[in-house]
Formats: C-alpha cells, structure tokens, sequence
C-alpha cells in the first residue's frame, strides 16, 4: 500500500515530500496496472532504478512516459498567440534575407521527387516584438521519412 501521506498532482496520487517511487506508486501514479509498468521496462520504454533488488521511479522519469498529441485545432490555437507572453495580436510578415528562408529537415524520405525545403511563417508579436516561425505542417508530413511515425 501507498504510504498515508500522499499528495494529490493533476489528479495523479505522489507519495509525499519524497523524490522515489516504488512501482506500486508509479502504477497509481501513471493509472496503469504493475504489470505494464515490468514490460515497460523491459521493453526500455521507462526508465528506472536498482536499489539492491528493489525497483524505484523518479517522478522525472514517469512524467517523461506521458506523451501528448496535439490536435489540428489546439496546434492552429496556441499558432495564434505569442509563445512568450501569450498575447493574441500577431503580425505576419517575412524575415528578409537575400532570398526566401527555408527550413530543411535532416532527414526526408530516401526517394521523392518534391522539394525538401519548407516555407516558413513569420509572425511578431506587437506586445513584445517575439518573433515566431512556422513551417508548413503538410509538407513536413509529406517529407517525414516512413520509418517515423507521423
């Protein structure tokens, strides 16, 4: 059983004042059964430590297991506000160089006939003049090498 002292994070149960999970704890912790969390392991999936013969978590390391994807509709939400200060008010415009700026990703599909350079965005906040960048997601789908999962 859990320790009595148990603190509450995002709904998540975190044994109190303490830095190490045992797996019982990173089982509640993840909502997921012990079970998952052995083949995790085993697999590399997770990280984890040896104490003697005893397993611990660092909550680092189980928060590192959770992955978020983002929908189309929250990417284009959080495109529209500053990264830096969250302000709404962007203003597009082009960063200025001899030509066009491009992103190339490193890696692209071993055999296309498209261009690898993707069009970038350019939009500044009129807050606090951050500058962001955005590449055309479509394209970089289409060049995203098959190995990779999109």
């Amino acid at each position: 059983m859990m320790s009595k002292e148990v603190e509450w994070d995002e709904g998540r149960p975190v044994p109190a004042g303490r830095d190490w999970f045992t797996v019982r704890e990173a089982a509640a912790y993840l909502d997921k059964s012990e079970p998952t969390l052995f083949r995790w392991m085993k697999e590399g999936a997770i990280s984890f430590y040896k104490v003697g013969r005893a397993t611990r978590f660092t909550r680092d390391s189980l928060d590192a297991v959770i992955r978020k994807s983002t929908g189309q509709a929250e990417a284009e939400q959080a495109a529209a506000r500053c990264a830096a200060c969250g302000h709404s008010e962007l203003i597009e415009g082009q960063i200025q160089s001899t030509g066009l700026i491009y992103f190339k990703p490193t890696r692209t599909r071993f055999w296309t006939l498209k261009d690898s350079n993707v069009r970038l965005q350019a939009k500044a906040c009129a807050a606090c003049g951050y500058i962001q960048l955005h590449a055309d997601t479509q394209k970089l789908q289409a060049l995203k090498p098959e190995d990779e999962p999109r």
